[in-house]
C-alpha cells in the first residue's frame, strides 16, 4: 500500500484523482494540499465525495510520501518544486505542461519521462518522474502515432477537436460560464495550441519528416470529453489502415479500434480511447474520442502510477461509461 500526496486537490483533475484513489486497492491518500481550502472537507469542493471520505484539505505537505501528484496550473509545478523538497524516494507525476517537452524535461536533478503509456510504457515503468500528457495531445497522438510509425505522415494533417468546458479548468472565465457556453460553439487558438509541441515530439520519434499539423481546437457546449477528427492523404486501403492500427494497439488495455463509427458518450467517465478509421477517396479519416479529465488527465496519471509501482495496469481504472 503506497502513500499518496495530491497537490492542488480542489480542481477538476484533483477531484478525479481523489475519486479514483479512494477506491484503489494499492494506494492510500496521505494528504490533499490546497492553499485555498485548507481545513475544509474534500466534499466542500467535490460534493459527490460526501459519505465517501471525511478527509480535510491540508495546509501541510508530507515530503516523505511514496508518490506526489502535482495538479497545479501550467507554470506552477516548477515554482512548487523550487519551494518544496521531497525525499529521494518520492516519485512525482506532474499533470501540468511544465516538463512535457524535451527542453523542459530536466528540472534540478529530476528527469521527467513523457507519460503516454501507449508510446513510453517501458520508460514509465523505470521512471521516478513522469510528465502526464495534455488532453488534446493524448487524443491526437493516439490518432496519429500508427501512421507515424509506418512513415506515412509526410503530408499535411488537418485536425479538428471539440472539448468540454472542464478542459478550461475549474476557475470561471468568460468562455466557460453556463450562459456563454450553453447552446454555443467557438474555436480558439487556431493552429497555435500549446499541445502541438508535445504532439510533434512524439510523432517525430517515429518519423522525422512529419507534415504540417493544422489543428483547430473547438469549445463544445458540454462538460467533459474530447471528440477529435484528423485526416491526411493515404494511398492504401481502409482495411490496411485498420489492420495497422489494430496491430499498433494490440497490447494496449485502454486504446481500442472500433469497426463502427464512435461517439463521445462511449468513453466519457472512462480511461478509454476509442478510435475509428474511415477512407474516402485519397483521404484517411481517423476519429478519436477520450474523456479529457480521465484518459486526458487523472486516469492516465493513475495508469502511469500503476506502471511505475508494478501494479496491474487497470487497477482502479475499470470505470463504466454512461452511454444512455
Amino acid at each position: 500500500m503506497i502513500q499518496i500526496g495530491i497537490i492542488g486537490g480542489s480542481g477538476y483533475t484533483g477531484g478525479e484523482l481523489i475519486r479514483i484513489l479512494l477506491n484503489h486497492p494499492n494506494a492510500t491518500i496521505n494528504f490533499v494540499y490546497s492553499t485555498t481550502r485548507a481545513g475544509k472537507s474534500l466534499a466542500s469542493a467535490h460534493p459527490d465525495l460526501l459519505g465517501e471520505t471525511t478527509m480535510l484539505f491540508s495546509s501541510e505537505v508530507n515530503t516523505t510520501v511514496d508518490l506526489v501528484f502535482l495538479c497545479l496550473g501550467h507554470g506552477n509545478s516548477t515554482q512548487f518544486l523550487q519551494e518544496h523538497s521531497f525525499s529521494s524516494v518520492t516519485k512525482i507525476i506532474d499533470l501540468s505542461n511544465d516538463f512535457r517537452l524535451t527542453d523542459d524535461a530536466v528540472f534540478d536533478t529530476k528527469e521527467f519521462v513523457y507519460g503516454l503509456p501507449e508510446l513510453n510504457k517501458a520508460a514509465i515503468q523505470k521512471a521516478n518522474y513522469v510528465a502526464n500528457p495534455g488532453c488534446f495531445a493524448t487524443g491526437i497522438q493516439l490518432a496519429l502515432l500508427p501512421l507515424a510509425k509506418a512513415g506515412l505522415l509526410e503530408n499535411e494533417v488537418h485536425i479538428n477537436a471539440v472539448t468540454g468546458s472542464t478542459g478550461a479548468g475549474v476557475r470561471p472565465a468568460e468562455t466557460t460560464h453556463f450562459s456563454w457556453r450553453n447552446n454555443n460553439v467557438s474555436w480558439y487558438k487556431p493552429f497555435t495550441h500549446q499541445h502541438l509541441g508535445e504532439i510533434h515530439e512524439s510523432l517525430r520519434l517515429f518519423q522525422k519528416g512529419v507534415g504540417e499539423l493544422y489543428f483547430l481546437p473547438v469549445r463544445g457546449n458540454f462538460a467533459r470529453g474530447i471528440f477529435a477528427t484528423a485526416y491526411t492523404n493515404f494511398e492504401g486501403s481502409e482495411e490496411k489502415a485498420i489492420a495497422m492500427y489494430k496491430e499498433f494497439y494490440a497490447d494496449s488495455l485502454f486504446t481500442h479500434v472500433s469497426e463502427d463509427p464512435i461517439h463521445l458518450k462511449q468513453v466519457v467517465n472512462t480511461n478509454q480511447c476509442h478510435l475509428h478509421i474511415h477512407k474516402h477517396q485519397d483521404k484517411l479519416l481517423i476519429t478519436s474520442a477520450i474523456d479529457n479529465l480521465l484518459k486526458g488527465a487523472s486516469g492516465q496519471a493513475v495508469h502511469n502510477m500503476n506502471l511505475m509501482f508494478g501494479f496491474a495496469e487497470k487497477e482502479g481504472l475499470q470505470l463504466k461509461a454512461g452511454v444512455f
